[in-house]
């Protein structure tokens, strides 16, 4: 971590600030393989181009169904109805978002994320939690890509060095530290006295 503190925050969305389960129940109802929907959705050759802005959500989901052992209307209704559930929000990170911006920190979301992510962020009641917002769809460059970092840096308005970032994602935080972005690795062990340190809240 740098001798000064960050000046901002890029948070990552999933796995961070949104929880995702999915309803086991969809599969059980088309009698799928438990977990086969996110498998598929996630399959590098389908997942890629749905986040780097090549192909819509509807599009990708489109290719998902194609993928399932099922009746095309069947797929195509499994499909629709696991991705109506658009996840929920952690409690604490949210809190600690809403503190940050409060002590006069800049928030920034940085995202590997489809065209849905507007509606997404309305549903989950977000709209107005972030002073940007990074979509790897609207850059058409996904984590951890290094453009990814440089370009999320400028829509903050700041120098990488002065933003602390924080993903799940091992690869992402990797790849922030090389764009010169101090980078906590988010797990179940949630530090939030370190990340208060780290932006100079405590």
């Amino acid at each position: 971590m740098q001798r000064q503190p960050a000046r901002a925050l890029l948070i990552d969305l999933d796995g961070v600030l949104r929880r995702w389960e999915p309803p086991a129940a969809v599969e059980e109802k088309y009698g799928l393989e438990p977990g086969v929907l996110l498998r598929t959705a996630m399959a590098w050759e389908l997942y890629r181009p749905a986040v780097a802005g090549e192909l819509s959500d509807e599009q990708w989901m489109r290719l998902v169904a194609e993928r399932l052992p099922l009746p095309a209307g069947d797929a195509a209704a499994a499909v629709a109805e696991w991705q109506a559930h658009r996840g929920t929000v952690d409690p604490e990170v949210l809190a600690f978002v809403r503190d940050v911006r409060a002590a006069g920190r800049p928030v920034g979301l940085a995202t590997n994320a489809t065209d849905r992510l507007p509606d997404d962020l309305t549903a989950l009641g977000l709209d107005d939690d972030f002073d940007a917002v990074v979509s790897s769809w609207e850059l058409k460059v996904h984590k951890p890509a290094p453009e990814f970092y440089t370009r999320a840096a400028a829509a903050l308005g700041l120098d990488p060095h002065w933003i602390l970032f924080i993903d799940d994602d091992d690869r992402a935080v990797r790849a922030a530290r090389v764009a010169g972005m101090p980078a906590y690795r988010w797990s179940e062990r949630r530090d939030f006295g370190y990340l208060r340190a780290a932006l100079g809240l405590n």
